[in-house]
C-alpha cells in the first residue's frame, strides 16, 4: 500500500522544516544578541541615554562660585564690616539682604561684578537672610542662600534731641543731638543720620566735642520748611564696644520768620516778622562789667515764670529773684531775654542787667500789653535774637543753640 510511505515522507519533511525554522530563529536571535553586545561594549546600549543626560547637565551647570561671609548660621556677627558677598569665575547680578520684617539692606555691586558690600551698618540682635545670584561667562546662573544673626551689645548709647517730634519752631532752630556716651567714631554716627527737607536745602552737621552733633543749613531756614530726620543708630558702633540703639523718625516744621535785633547802645529791640519790623521795644542789657554777649542767639526754652539766682551763674548772692516773668533762654551759660518788673526807668535809658536782656513787665505778668508779656506771647522756640553793639565778645557757637555764629566753611569742617 502507498499510504505508509507517503505518510512517513511527510513526517520527515516536517521535521526538516522545523529544524530549518529553529536554525533561522536562532540565527536571528544571535544577530540581535551580537548587535546588543556590540552596543554595550561601546557605551551606546540602554544605559547610554543616562550617561548622555548626565554629561549634558554637567555642561549646563554654571561655573560661577558665590561666597558669602559670615558663614551660614553664624551668630554674634559684628554690625559693620562682617557682611560681604563675592563671586569668582563669574559676576554677581543680584544680592538681596533682608531683616525679619522684609526690609532690605542697601548695598552695591562693584563695577567688575566681583563684590557686593552693604552701604550701611546692620541692626543689632537681628537675623538676616542673604540671597545672591551670579552668572558665568556663558550666561549660566548660580545662586546661594545664607543666614546669620548680629551681636547683642552689652553697652549702648542714645541721642537726646531737640526740637521735639511734631513741633513748630522758628527759623533759627538747629537739629541738635546730645549722646549719652562720648563718640570716637563720629563719621559712622553721622552717616546713620539722614535729614531731608521740603523745599530741599543743603544741611550739614557739626560736632561740638564728642557728645554733641548739630545740623543746620547755611542760612536760617525758610519759613514753612518741613524737616524730617531719620535716626538709624541701632547697631552703629559709636565707640569700641558701645552701640547705638535708636531707630526713630523725627519731623518738625519751620513757622513764620521772626528775628529780633537788639542794639545794646541804642537800648532798643526791633522785632522783624517775615522781614518787616512789627514792633520796636525799649530794653536794658548788661551793665558795664557784665555786658550781654553779641551775636546770633536762638530761643531754646520758654518759661512763663522762673527763679533767677546769681549763685547758679557765678554772681554769688548779688540777686535772687523768685518770680521772673516771661523768661526765654538764649544760652547755656544763663543768658535770657525776660520780663523785668524791678528795672524802674532803665528800659531804653541805660544798661542795668547782669547780662540778660530785660523788657518792661509786671510782677505776675498780668499786663498782657507790657513789652515782656507781648514778646513772650509772640515768640516760639527757635526764634532768633541778635545782639549788636555790646562791649562783650561774640557768644560761642556751642553756648546754647548758637551755631549761627560760625561761618559755613568752618561749620562744614
Amino acid at each position: 500500500m502507498n499510504v505508509g510511505p507517503i505518510s512517513g515522507a511527510s513526517v520527515d519533511a516536517r521535521r526538516r522544516g522545523g529544524r530549518k525554522l529553529a536554525a533561522l530563529a536562532l540565527g536571528v536571535m544571535l544577530a540581535v544578541t551580537a548587535c546588543g553586545g556590540g552596543g554595550t561594549g561601546s557605551g551606546s546600549g540602554p544605559d547610554d541615554g543616562k550617561a548622555e543626560d548626565s554629561t549634558a547637565a554637567q555642561s549646563k551647570q554654571s561655573e560661577a562660585v558665590i561666597g558669602i561671609a559670615p558663614k551660614d548660621g553664624a551668630e554674634s556677627v559684628k554690625t559693620s564690616g562682617a557682611l560681604k558677598v563675592d563671586a569668582t569665575k563669574g559676576k554677581l547680578t543680584e544680592v538681596v539682604v533682608k531683616d525679619p520684617d522684609g526690609e532690605r539692606v542697601d548695598g552695591e555691586i562693584s563695577g567688575d561684578g566681583a563684590h557686593w558690600t552693604p552701604s550701611t551698618h546692620l541692626a543689632a540682635s537681628t537675623k538676616y537672610t542673604v540671597h545672591a545670584v551670579a552668572k558665568d561667562s556663558a550666561g549660566r546662573t548660580a545662586a546661594e542662600d545664607s543666614g546669620f544673626t548680629t551681636l547683642t551689645p552689652k553697652n549702648t548709647f542714645v541721642g537726646t534731641f531737640t526740637p521735639e517730634d511734631g513741633s513748630k519752631v522758628g527759623v533759627g532752630m538747629p537739629f541738635s543731638l546730645r549722646f549719652t556716651r562720648g563718640i570716637t567714631h563720629p563719621e559712622d554716627v553721622e552717616k546713620a543720620i539722614r535729614i531731608t527737607t521740603e523745599p530741599a536745602v543743603e544741611v550739614e552737621g557739626h560736632w561740638f566735642g564728642n557728645d554733641r552733633l548739630d545740623f543746620r543749613p547755611e542760612k536760617y531756614w525758610k519759613a514753612g520748611t518741613k524737616v524730617t530726620v531719620d535716626l538709624d543708630l541701632d547697631g552703629v558702633e559709636g565707640r569700641p564696644g558701645v552701640y547705638g540703639e535708636q531707630t526713630k523718625t523725627v519731623s518738625f516744621t519751620i513757622g513764620r520768620s521772626q528775628v529780633s535785633v537788639v542794639d545794646a547802645k541804642k537800648l532798643t529791640m526791633k522785632v522783624e516778622r517775615d522781614g518787616k519790623v512789627v514792633k520796636t521795644i525799649p530794653v536794658t542789657t548788661g551793665a558795664p562789667g557784665t555786658e550781654t554777649w553779641n551775636g546770633h542767639m536762638v530761643i531754646s526754652e520758654r518759661l512763663a515764670v522762673t527763679r533767677m539766682n546769681g549763685e547758679t551763674v557765678g554772681f554769688g548772692g548779688e540777686y535772687d529773684i523768685k518770680d521772673v516773668p516771661h523768661a526765654m533762654r538764649l544760652s547755656t551759660s544763663g543768658t535770657f531775654i525776660h520780663g523785668n518788673y524791678w528795672g524802674g526807668g532803665a528800659f531804653g535809658n541805660y544798661n542795668a542787667s547782669h547780662g540778660c536782656i530785660g523788657l518792661r513787665d509786671t510782677r505776675g505778668g498780668w499786663d498782657k500789653t507790657a513789652p515782656g508779656s507781648w514778646f513772650f506771647a509772640n515768640s516760639m522756640i527757635g526764634d532768633v535774637v541778635v545782639v549788636k553793639n555790646s562791649n562783650d565778645a561774640t557768644i560761642a557757637p556751642d553756648n546754647g543753640l548758637n551755631g549761627w555764629n560760625m561761618s559755613w566753611e568752618k561749620w562744614k569742617k
